[in-house]
């Protein structure tokens, strides 16, 4: 039986709009991929910081709730103080260290919701001018949920590499 093929080559995602396919695909890769990789580890594997990277634990919890903030401001909304207080506390996952299961259904939860989100945009909101972070830097809808799928597989790349890393390059 043929794997599966990837996201991208499964053709457009119901719903969304023809310019954000590209994200849905990244976002739904990232969405399969994930999980069971996480669920592999041990806490020792998941908590390690091999060379002194960020921890796997760190990464997934760093995607979910970057995930979580870009979406925020591609809506055109700012922070709550819920996803501040996400913000901090993901600089001292290392230390709280939740459980695996936990940061997972987190991570699960963020795709679902960004998903979520970006059936819901219309291709002439793209280029919608939108406001980053405290100091209100400038970016579009467009600028902001394609970062928030090339951040996602970025973490999710540095995930992948580090579960080899742990496992002796196999």
């Amino acid at each position: 039986m043929p794997e599966r093929p990837e996201a991208w080559l499964r053709g457009p995602v119901p719903e969304i709009a023809p310019a954000l396919q590209p994200v849905a695909h990244s976002l739904i890769q990232v969405r399969e991929d994930l999980p069971p990789l996480l669920e592999s580890l041990t806490p020792e594997q998941f908590w390690a910081r091999p060379g002194r990277s960020g921890s796997i634990g760190y990464h997934a919890i760093h995607l979910a709730g970057t995930i979580d903030r870009l979406t925020t401001y591609a809506r055109g909304d700012a922070l709550s103080e819920m996803q501040v207080a996400d913000l901090k506390a993901e600089r001292v996952a290392d230390t709280t260290r939740p459980p695996i299961a936990e940061i997972v259904r987190l991570v699960t939860g963020a795709i679902d919701a960004a998903l979520h989100d970006v059936r819901t945009f219309h291709e002439v909101d793209l280029y919608s001018h939108r406001e980053v972070g405290r100091a209100k830097l400038p970016s579009t809808t467009l600028g902001l949920l394609f970062h928030a799928a090339e951040h996602t597989t970025r973490h999710a790349g540095q995930i992948q590499t580090l579960v080899r890393v742990l496992a002796g390059g196999r």
